[in-house]
């Protein structure tokens, strides 16, 4: 039965993400400039919570870069010897970034608690002022993404954490602002932990995610089951098997599905209509599917999971 199968395939890129070059560039750059300034005046100030915020706000410029790189890999043409072009790199470059900052968490957190058994003297006014200059450049970086969040998953991801930096940032103007009027410098590696601890969550998530991309996993915001009954209801399908979602960039998804339907000859829209569907719903850009008559569908046993035709019942 093998003659009779149909196969249709998305090739369009009409809805790669719209690029936000200038919008990045002057993020980086600001807060480049911003984690210079930190990391000086931590060091000369002896805060410990300046310096763990710096490191916090150097994840930020890499998250921004990832998050650019992406945008810029995305549009970058296939060759015959990559396919799929570049846009697996952002996932590489985000199991990269979560390894570095994982280590860098560590070194944090056992600085703060050896602060503990020998706390230092704060300069709190001048925790206050650079973390103070903290909020203002996330607040301003965060904006820069504000118009481009709603359409732009990539470019929300930006905007949201940014918008979370400013928050971190005004957590250390706090802490400058206890030490001043209590003159307690052990709140000094208290708020280190916190801020530690803080990076630690969001770096976990990171290094999961971008784990399990890397291992070809369904993205973490496509429900599998979901997507299989979205296809199963379609009008002609009887039946679903080797159905396979997988990340092709951290933007960008992939699916292949075998459908068993009844007649194929009559199903000519049902391939452009499951595509616009799947895009619609799921964000999946990239579709291949084959179409199986019902008698197919017989030939051979369904794997786990697989919703054919009543051979499998």
């Amino acid at each position: 039965m093998s003659g009779s199968h149909s196969h249709a395939m998305s090739g369009s890129h009409s809805h790669a993400p719209t690029s936000h070059g200038r919008a990045f560039a002057l993020g980086v750059t600001l807060n480049l400039a911003f984690v210079a300034i930190e990391a000086l005046y931590g060091f000369l100030s002896g805060s410990l919570a300046l310096l763990a915020d710096a490191g916090h706000n150097l994840s930020d410029v890499l998250g921004l870069v990832l998050a650019w790189g992406a945008s810029i890999l995305a549009r970058r043409q296939p060759t015959e010897r990559r396919s799929y072009g570049l846009r697996g790199a952002s996932i590489l470059a985000a199991l990269f970034n979560a390894l570095i900052l994982l280590v860098a968490v560590g070194a944090i957190g056992w600085e703060a608690l050896r602060r503990f058994g020998e706390p230092a003297p704060v300069a709190s006014l001048t925790v206050m002022s650079v973390a103070g200059i903290g909020v203002v450049i996330n607040t301003a970086t965060a904006l820069l993404f504000w118009k481009g969040r709603k359409n732009d998953l990539n470019v929300r991801g930006a905007f949201l954490h940014m918008a979370a930096d400013a928050g971190v940032s005004l957590a250390v103007v706090l802490s400058g602002a206890l030490i001043y009027f209590t003159g307690q410098a052990w709140l000094d590696p208290v708020v280190t932990l916190g801020i530690a601890l803080l990076i630690l969550v969001s770096t976990w998530r990171l290094l999961v995610d971008s784990f399990n991309l890397a291992l070809q996993a369904v993205p973490a915001n496509i429900d599998l089951g979901a997507v299989r009954s979205l296809m199963t209801q379609a009008p002609g399908v009887t039946g679903v098997h080797d159905l396979h979602v997988w990340a092709l960039s951290t933007t960008e998804s992939a699916l292949t599905a075998h459908l068993v339907v009844d007649a194929p000859s009559g199903t000519e829209a049902l391939v452009p209509s499951l595509k616009a569907r799947l895009h619609d719903t799921f964000g999946i850009e990239h579709v291949t599917l084959q179409l199986e008559p019902a008698l197919a569908a017989t030939c051979h046993p369904c794997a786990p999971g697989d919703t054919r035709h009543a051979a499998c019942a």
